[in-house]
């Protein structure tokens, strides 16, 4: 495939996007080296819920056995109004879903994605991973990519991706467009013991609660042993990171008027992380020359609709595909690939923010909401998701 044989590509970034990418290069003949900055591969935070779309990706990356050990599927996703309790709509996840998009829906520890993928690379004699190397510095000049690290070791590729999240230095050394957008909504997240969580909610279900300026969402875990909780509300703070302590009394009193079942789920936590929610706009161009983005580093996008590490798997398998086609020109193979991803991940992106001000509806908005969505039959609900689920 590769015109410059078997010389490695550059991944920085170690997460579910940068895996995923050395994973699918390896399934075309194509070695990669992943450089990860932090001290050994692991995944932050809980949840994470798989669309039908990324188990197609899962099937093409070979890793769909490992997937399903530890996810689980659940029955239904339900939307309720955390001030009445009322249920706003639901989505059944059973055999007619299943049929409409050929797939599951699923809920997981980020972990358990991430260390499949991690398993399948190391597997492979085609992936190198490298912890603890922050890349500092970044060149190209035509024939190959320099990367370097904050430990002075120099890599050299036929190509580089940036795959290295939110905050990419990738991204930084391209376009040098500034900071992410912020939302102005900031996330907390926890996890508790099955035993704990309260018994009236324990729906085998990922259940969104939608208030005025904030929502609650809780679902279950590993074989239903644990329960991953979100909740986000409306709040100015900017802090980098997606792991910072979360403020239990902030939290409170954002919360503070919602209905006893969301509030009995918010009052067992004690402990929170948090992060603050940010995307960008949208664009089209991703790639300079050998070096390309992917994941949050091309497209960053809100929670919303719960796609973002989706759409980074989706985008290392279309990466890798494009290289097929093009022979392994890497240049002609990045600027096809954007091409193909960007009005996916921009609708994605732009969707995700829509979705956020449904879900945090107040007054007038929030009872057209309700009395809309209310009406929805499950066929209009699984038709209304076809233009994600139904894709790549």
């Amino acid at each position: 495939m590769s015109k410059d044989g078997d010389r490695e590509i550059l991944i920085v970034g170690g997460g579910i996007g940068g895996l995923a990418t050395a994973l699918a290069l390896a399934q075309v003949g194509k070695p990669s080296r992943v450089l990860e900055q932090a001290s050994r591969f692991g995944e932050i935070g809980a949840g994470i819920q798989l669309g039908p779309n990324v188990f197609r990706m899962f099937d093409r990356l070979g890793i769909r056995q490992r997937i399903d050990e530890n996810a689980v599927f659940v029955e239904r996703l339900i939307m309720k109004d955390s001030l009445s309790a009322e249920t706003i709509t639901e989505v059944p996840l059973g055999e007619t879903f299943r049929d409409r998009f050929q797939n599951p829906y699923a809920v997981s520890h980020r972990a358990d994605v991430h260390g499949a993928i991690l398993e399948a690379c190391r597997d492979s004699s085609l992936v190198t991973l490298e912890h603890s190397r922050r890349v500092a510095a970044i060149e190209d000049p035509g024939d190959e990519v320099i990367a370097v690290t904050d430990g002075g070791k120099t890599f050299r590729g036929e190509a580089l991706i940036g795959a290295d999240g939110l905050w990419s230095r990738v991204r930084s050394h391209l376009f040098d467009d500034g900071k992410p957008r912020v939302s102005g909504h900031v996330a907390y997240r926890a996890v508790l013991p099955f035993a704990e969580f309260p018994e009236a909610v324990r729906w085998d279900a990922a259940t969104l609660w939608a208030g005025p300026r904030n929502h609650l969402v809780h679902y279950p875990l590993r074989r239903r042993e644990l329960f991953n909780i979100v909740a986000v509300f409306h709040d100015d703070a900017y802090v980098e990171g997606w792991n910072e302590p979360g403020d239990r009394d902030a939290l409170m009193r954002r919360f503070q008027g919602v209905g006893p079942q969301p509030m009995s789920v918010l009052e067992k936590v004690e402990n929170w992380r948090m992060w603050v929610l940010c995307d960008r706009e949208p664009t089209a161009v991703w790639s300079k020359g050998r070096i390309t983005l992917l994941g949050d580093a091309a497209h960053p996008m809100l929670q919303y609709f719960a796609q973002g590490a989706c759409m980074a798997v989706e985008d290392a398998v279309c990466l890798a595909d494009k290289l097929v086609e093009n022979d392994g020109d890497m240049a002609a193979a990045f600027q096809a690939y954007e091409k193909e991803r960007y009005m996916r991940t921009g609708r994605v992106q732009l969707m995700a923010r829509f979705l956020g001000d449904i879900y945090h509806a107040e007054g007038v908005a929030r009872e057209l909401r309700n009395q809309m969505l209310s009406k929805r039959t499950p066929q209009q609900s699984h038709e209304g998701l076809a233009w994600l689920y139904g894709g790549p």
